[in-house]
């Protein structure tokens, strides 16, 4: 039998946050600075519901690190520079900006205050709306390494069935 340990490697969760969610419609709010896709509201909104369950507004205090796990990326994003590279056609500087994905962490890590490294990773499987064992396993490497005092882990992935993100905010086993 597999218990909540077995599934994020002895780490403690000290909060949560899912998209979609029962009693939360509708999109996430528009992010300023970001266009052309829903990919980064989305990691940005549930990253702010997941750190203020556990801190309330920002700042957070603390060393904490961003890990953002996504097997299919922002799709979009990357559709809007595709159809922008068509002759004639002109890419906007937004786009570059945001296809970047450490782009929206920044963005996290700016208005909370966080100071632990930022890390995105591509896991070679994906459950929408959950966390990669992957991510949990890195989560566990910064926290050991001594980089982190906690990590914020939030899985997103676009489907054909509509957006799904995930976020966690871990410590260690005795943090």
């Amino acid at each position: 039998m597999t218990t909540a340990a077995d599934h994020t490697h002895g780490l403690r969760v000290l909060a949560e946050a899912r998209r979609p969610s029962p009693g939360l419609a509708g999109p996430p709010p528009p992010l300023p600075g970001f266009a052309a896709s829903g990919f980064n509201p989305l990691v940005a909104d549930t990253a702010d519901r997941c750190l203020r369950e556990h801190h309330g507004p920002p700042p957070a205090p603390g060393r904490t690190a961003l890990l953002l796990a996504s097997a299919s990326g922002d799709l979009a994003t990357a559709r809007a520079i595709e159809q922008s590279a068509e002759p004639g056609r002109r890419t906007g500087p937004l786009l570059f900006f945001q296809s970047n994905p450490n782009a929206v962490l920044g963005h996290i890590a700016a208005r909370w205050g966080l100071t632990g490294p930022v890390v995105a990773i591509c896991p070679a499987a994906a459950e929408p709306g959950r966390v990669p064992t992957e991510a949990y396993e890195l989560a566990a490497l910064l926290l050991a390494d001594g980089d982190a005092d906690r990590v914020l882990v939030v899985a997103a992935e676009q489907t054909p069935d509509g957006d799904h993100a995930a976020a966690v905010l871990l410590a260690g086993p005795s943090a």
